[in-house]
């Protein structure tokens, strides 16, 4: 299985990390987008696992949310998922969930068993770093890469903490808020970048507001080793929820534009 770190060493241009929530807006379509995305050039993937309170999305992934947990989508569905992902290419995968999900299913069981699924880490968004204990140990038992977010306003001594516990790459949030698109970036992410690229050598992803080729070739000139994209890219798939047969096509078309312009900076 291609790890992050075989990733990223690959790489001479910021990676490409596409998010979706697996399911929306059902099995099968998601599966096709996904695959679509891959064949875009995504060089990792991050998933989301639907949850009824997703406290760290804005509407666009809370509606993705609603879309895939009425389409039945559920945990051992989600392991299928992943499966059928890894069938079609080794590309790493990280999750991105909540840890509600993790907890009722029995946490070293969870890890182990997606582990073995195919994924490469688990990210939780509602977990802070002052509970890392709680899924560390079992994560990398299981044989998981470590993720942790880091925001804007994480102080430089809580930072290294973080990043010392991080194996996979480090999520750095933008901005101060919910996920969703934003016409800019905030002018808080460059001087963000950079003193973690100061204190680590774990690979800085940046996520939460990026939705065109401009962010995204922003964030790599300011050192970025990945970009990731995920409220532009569900919002593709609610627009054109009357037509799902399209909806590939234009995720692709879309990623394709963001490879494109990080690829030449």
């Amino acid at each position: 299985m291609k790890s992050y770190k075989q990733t990223f060493a690959g790489l001479k241009h910021a990676a490409l990390i596409p998010f979706f929530v697996i399911g929306d807006p059902d099995f099968d379509t998601s599966l096709e987008i996904i695959k679509a995305a891959i064949d875009a050039g995504a060089d990792v993937l991050e998933l989301g696992i639907a949850f009824s309170d997703p406290i760290a999305d804005g509407p666009t992934i809370q509606k993705a949310d609603i879309r895939a947990l009425s389409s039945g989508i559920d945990i051992e569905k989600a392991k299928d998922f992943i499966k059928k992902v890894k069938a079609y290419k080794d590309i790493p995968i990280g999750l991105l969930m909540y840890y509600n999900l993790i907890f009722q299913y029995g946490t070293e069981k969870f890890f182990t068993d997606f582990a073995n699924a195919g994924t490469n880490s688990v990210l939780i968004a509602d977990l802070s770093i002052d509970d890392v204990d709680e899924i560390y140990t079992p994560a990398r038992k299981a044989g998981l890469d470590t993720v942790f977010m880091v925001t804007p306003n994480t102080e430089t001594e809580r930072a290294k903490k973080i990043a010392e516990k991080c194996t996979g790459f480090i999520y750095t949030v933008s901005l101060l808020g919910v996920t969703g698109g934003r016409d800019t970036l905030s002018d808080m992410i460059k001087p963000l970048i950079s003193r973690l690229k100061s204190i680590t050598d774990v690979p800085v992803c940046v996520g939460f507001g990026v939705s065109t080729p401009a962010h995204a070739v922003e964030l790599a000139k300011a050192g970025a080793d990945g970009v990731i994209i995920g409220s532009r890219i569900v919002r593709i798939i609610e627009e054109n929820l009357n037509d799902k047969k399209s909806i590939p096509a234009k995720v692709k078309s879309f990623l394709t534009q963001i490879k494109e312009a990080i690829v030449k900076v």
